[in-house]
Parts: C-alpha cells; sequence; structure tokens
C-alpha cells in the first residue's frame, strides 16, 4: 500500500514537472511571436522613416542637421540587438522624429502636401500598432516572469536555464513631461 501512495506521489511530481516546463515554453514562444510583431511594426516604421526624411527634404532643404539625425537614429534602431538597446534606440529615433516634425511645422506647402500627410498619416498608424504590440510583448513577459519566479516553479525553470525575460520600456516623454501652457 506504501508503495502505491509513494508511486502515486512520484507520478504527480512528474506530471506537475511536465506541465509546469511545458507552460514555461509556453510562455517563452508567445513572448517570441511577440517580439516578432513589434519587429515586423519597427520594420514598416523604418522603411516609411526615409520617404518620410526625403519628402521633408524637398521643402526644407537646409535642414541637414536634423535630416542626419534621424538618419543616425534610423540606422542605430535597424542595428539594435537586446530588447533595451532597441528600446534606447527607438527613444533617439522618436526624439529625432519630433525634430523632423518641428521643422515640417514651419513650411505650410509642406504641411498641405498630400504625399507629406499620407506619410504622417501612415506612420501615426504604425506607431498606434507599436503600442499595441509592445502592450502584448509585455503582458506576456509579465505573465513568463512571475511564473518562473514563484515556488516550486523557480526551481524547475533555474534548472532547465529558463532565464527572466526584459520588458521593452519606451520613453513616453510627452506623457512624463510638465504640461506647458502658452499665453
Amino acid at each position: 500500500m506504501t508503495g502505491y501512495l509513494i508511486a502515486g506521489a512520484v507520478v504527480l511530481v512528474a506530471l506537475y514537472g511536465v506541465l509546469t516546463y511545458n507552460r514555461l515554453v509556453v510562455l517563452r514562444n508567445r513572448i517570441d511571436n511577440a517580439w516578432s510583431q513589434i519587429d515586423v511594426q519597427l520594420r514598416r516604421r523604418y522603411d516609411l522613416i526615409p520617404t518620410l526624411v526625403e519628402t521633408v527634404k524637398a521643402y526644407a532643404t537646409h535642414e541637414r542637421e536634423v535630416f542626419q539625425r534621424v538618419t543616425d537614429a534610423r540606422a542605430r534602431a535597424i542595428a539594435a540587438g537586446t530588447v533595451g538597446e532597441q528600446a534606447q534606440a527607438e527613444n533617439t529615433l522618436t526624439q529625432a522624429l519630433r525634430s523632423l516634425f518641428a521643422v515640417a511645422e514651419a513650411y505650410p506647402e509642406l504641411r498641405a502636401n498630400q504625399n507629406f500627410l499620407a506619410l504622417q498619416e501612415e506612420l501615426s498608424s504604425t506607431e498606434d500598432k507599436i503600442i499595441f504590440a509592445r502592450q502584448f510583448y509585455n503582458d506576456s513577459v509579465m505573465q513568463y516572469n512571475t511564473l518562473r519566479q514563484v515556488f516550486p516553479t523557480n526551481v524547475l525553470a533555474t534548472a532547465f536555464g529558463f532565464g527572466p525575460q526584459e520588458y521593452f520600456q519606451l520613453e513616453e516623454l510627452a506623457a512624463r513631461e510638465p504640461v506647458r501652457v502658452q499665453c
């Protein structure tokens, strides 16, 4: 009788181990998939930027520094390797794009250009998709990291090499700055 209880306990522990391992694999794969979705939207964004820069250049030829900043920031974002590097590069690129749009504001004929307006709308739409993809990615990372930190799953996660995943954090500069009112 005792042998059956021990065998039953061993089977339950083994079953728990298999189910927990599989859950960790599923969550890790979900994170990889979510990152792929972010990557797709970032590539789409990177593809739009050169056309946007060329459109603005046609109207504002003397703004070389702004164009160079956008081009350099785009190149760094494309070359980023880790999630943290990607987030930092995206923050720099976003700031450079803000400068580009500030330049565009000084040229009324550019703001009225249909090609520029279409590119601006496409970039805005892509930014929204990046936000949603980033949210899904970060939610997946939170689920995975939480599961791998709770006991007894943390023992299995460590034993099988399931390390922590990094969040994709972008600085929301506009949300963190105080509101400025101009009179």
